[in-house]
């Protein structure tokens, strides 16, 4: 069988397209690198949907947080306080039991304990509580001569934070926030290790690395293939998010432009 055959059968498995059985015998590194590279389709989904999702999320905590409103400070508080103070290997096994149990309660949680569903919920709460920190930072230190100026020109409630506030928050936070997107794709490998099922051995990139390790008995194969794969897409975040950054930093000086600085979390 040609490469071109094998990527043609296998490049969308992971999704249901293509070839329905796993090779089982003969495993070439063309088959290692389409099944795997497929996975991380799934990988993708689970950090994109995530990440965006909780990028509005976490500003309406940061938000919450910063409010003088104990009502509304309060909830943001502890909902960030509980997913940053646990595990997020522990959370995705809460995660699935719960909605093993909403399950029997209503079917309409029955797509929550699949892990296109029940483990994006998770990796969507886990981050907006990160980015939701980082972005609280980043509004206590927005300049106050910035605010001052904004009012000068009369801006007030939505139009001084649309125009003034919220543009400098994320200019403040946006490094520390492309380390949260890195991270956060990183996770992804997790839900390969969580409760969620992959249905019908579709799964994630690690499901695949983890099948030809275990087949082959030869890990130092397919795992730096899945590590190769992640070092390139997070060479694609960190090119977009710099490109977002300039983007921000536009109207400021060369020299006092805050630069994307790559700082990878030891632990979680």
């Amino acid at each position: 069988m040609s490469c071109w055959i094998t990527i043609q059968d296998y490049a969308l498995r992971s999704v249901g397209i293509g070839e329905r059985l796993l090779p089982k015998e003969d495993f070439t590194l063309c088959q290692q690198f389409t099944l795997i590279g497929s996975g991380m389709i799934w990988n993708v989904y689970f950090g994109a949907v995530a990440l965006l999702a909780g990028f509005f999320l976490a500003t309406a905590l940061a938000l919450g947080k910063n409010a003088d409103n104990r009502l509304l400070r309060k909830p943001a508080e502890w909902f960030i306080f509980i997913f940053r103070g646990s595990p997020l290997f522990i959370q995705f096994f809460f995660a699935y039991f719960l909605f093993l149990s909403l399950k029997q309660v209503s079917p309409v949680f029955a797509p929550f304990t699949a892990a296109w569903l029940g483990a994006l919920v998770t990796l969507f709460f886990n981050t907006a509580a990160y980015s939701g920190e980082i972005f609280y930072g980043a509004l206590r230190s927005v300049p106050k001569g910035d605010l001052e100026a904004a009012d000068a020109y009369g801006f007030s409630g939505w139009k001084k934070f649309r125009k003034i506030t919220w543009p400098t928050m994320l200019r403040l936070a946006w490094p520390a926030y492309t380390n949260e997107a890195i991270f956060l794709f990183h996770a992804t490998t997790l839900v390969f290790f969580s409760g969620f099922p992959a249905w019908r051995q579709k799964g994630d990139a690690l499901y695949y690395a983890n099948y030809f390790a275990d087949k082959t008995f030869n890990p130092f194969i397919p795992y730096p293939i899945l590590a190769g794969y992640f070092v390139l897409l997070t060479l694609v975040i960190v090119s977009l998010y710099g490109l977002v950054n300039r983007r921000l930093n536009r109207h400021l000086p060369q020299g006092v432009r805050r630069k994307i600085r790559l700082r990878p979390n030891l632990i979680r």
